[in-house]
């Protein structure tokens, strides 16, 4: 991460950050937040991240009206030109600092703003397993991009403690939805598919911009037949469109995935 960060609009070291610890963000996780891809300077699919920001915080209770679009996209800039990221990714948060019904405190503060930056992931050559970690579909939670993400911080530990990369979560039902951070797509006999929203997968930006580019079809799909696909590959905005090398022990070709990259004007 880079520092320094934006802090309710003001620029801060990350160590003068300070949240209430018996808020509901410190408490339950209650947030919501969103990695937005920087590229020459300038973030990319801006409405579309600000779009689900606001639908994620209605959905988990969280009030926003007194951050607007032009003062958060303006803070988002200044940290940009403060942190000199020409091309990387800034993460926004909104931590609900409004008491809880259950341990309950006086404060005037209902919602913070976390502004920070940092590089791109690391994604080349992922080596991708099943994770043993199940998505729930039915979950209040499912298609929320909030801070309550230890179950997909866990997914991504154990994967990488067993020597992969990433992992693809299947949901209750045994459908493939995501990876742990990414969006899945997958290429079969020249057809490229991804998980419907339906199987509990996040909406992300770079998916719903491919969705809008490309002839690509929301599908329902087994394990079995996500391991017939032809190339796989990821997408999120924190490694934009990363292939899939092995698949457990299946290598992959990536010749339509890359064709993909190359057209993707970013």
């Amino acid at each position: 991460m880079h520092a320094p960060v934006s802090f309710n609009q003001k620029i801060h070291l990350p160590d003068e950050i300070k949240l209430h610890a018996i808020s509901s963000a410190a408490l339950y996780g209650r947030g919501v937040f969103t990695t937005v891809a920087i590229y020459n300077q300038k973030p990319f699919l801006w409405e579309k991240h600000w779009r689900r920001l606001n639908e994620n915080a209605a959905k988990i209770g969280i009030n926003l009206p007194e951050f607007s679009e032009t003062e958060v996209k303006n803070a988002v800039s200044e940290i940009i030109i403060q942190n000199k990221v020409e091309n990387g990714r800034a993460r926004i948060t909104f931590f609900d600092e409004s008491a809880s019904r259950i341990w309950s405190f006086e404060t005037n503060r209902k919602t913070s703003l976390l502004i920070t930056s940092a590089d791109f992931r690391a994604a080349k050559d992922l080596h991708l397993t099943v994770s043993p970690y199940p998505i729930n579909s039915k979950s209040p939670l499912a298609g929320v991009k909030c801070c309550n993400y230890l179950e997909n911080v866990l997914a991504l530990e154990n994967a990488k403690a067993h020597g992969f990369a990433e992992a693809v979560r299947l949901n209750e039902r045994g459908e493939a939805a995501s990876a742990c951070m990414a969006n899945l797509f997958w290429i079969k006999d020249g057809k490229t598919f991804t998980p419907a929203l339906k199987t509990g997968c996040l909406a992300g930006t770079t998916r719903e911009f491919l969705l809008e580019t490309y002839s690509i079809e929301e599908k329902t799909i087994t394990l079995e037949e996500l391991n017939e696909a032809d190339e796989i590959f990821l997408t999120s905005a924190g490694i934009g469109i990363a292939k899939v090398a092995q698949f457990n022990e299946k290598i992959l070709k990536s010749n339509k995935t890359l064709d993909i990259k190359r057209k993707v004007l970013i």
